[in-house]
């Protein structure tokens, strides 16, 4: 134990009980997303379907979407407390959940979804930017920034469902031409509108094919 860990004691990020980032009964409690699922979103179904009643009809730009966990009320707090309340020791945890519960993807680069910079000041980390630099040396793939993001634009979670995928439409650009093979990361998949817009700046700038991964899925 070191000296911060007696001024400040580590607290569970989603119970608060003190010890470890995340306590083993609520780290046991969290629901993993698995298959049976579509095979481009990732919702979880019972049975495997090439397209879910979420992604049918859609252009999704991205080719599959996974993630680690199901977003509920352990994922939800865990998530509060990584993005809004600062606790950039979480994003190990977040790590080694996508790590134990998805498979390597087969990209030449890992990309993540840029932050608003205001909020990543605020919060003093960019969640999805520090989840990709994890997950870049757990599974030795080079991470880049790929993307940037145009300041000004509403949040995500503060709008229905209707008004996302306008509200993300060329809301992002590319830094410069893309590998063949992208994977992009990003926190909490939930309606594919950022994935659907970040995917489609990296088709535009030479990207093939892009994979997305998250930590945690927002079920409908």
């Amino acid at each position: 134990m070191n000296l911060l860990d007696l001024v400040l004691p580590r607290r569970c990020g989603i119970c608060g009980r003190v010890g470890a980032s995340v306590c083993p009964p609520c780290l046991a409690r969290l629901v993993p997303c698995r298959p049976p699922c579509c095979e481009r979103c990732g919702a979880p179904g019972p049975w495997p379907v090439r397209r879910c009643a979420e992604c049918s009809g859609r252009r999704l730009a991205f080719a599959t979407a996974r993630a680690a966990i199901v977003y509920e009320h352990g994922a939800r707090a865990l998530v509060a407390s990584w993005k809004e309340r600062g606790r950039r020791d979480l994003t190990g945890v977040a790590a080694g959940l996508v790590v134990a519960f998805l498979p390597k993807p087969a990209a030449d680069v890992i990309a993540f979804v840029p932050g608003d910079r205001d909020r990543g000041l605020a919060r003093g980390h960019t969640p999805a930017a520090a989840l990709a630099a994890e997950l870049g040396a757990a599974w030795s793939i080079p991470v880049a920034t790929l993307l940037r993001r145009r300041p000004g634009v509403r949040r995500q979670r503060d709008l229905p469902r209707s008004e996302r995928r306008r509200n993300v439409a060329r809301v992002f650009t590319a830094t410069g031409s893309a590998p063949a093979r992208v994977c992009l990361v990003d926190d909490v998949y939930t309606t594919g509108s950022t994935a659907t817009a970040c995917a489609t700046a990296l088709r535009r700038a030479g990207a093939r094919r892009v994979d997305v991964v998250c930590l945690a899925r927002a079920l409908r």
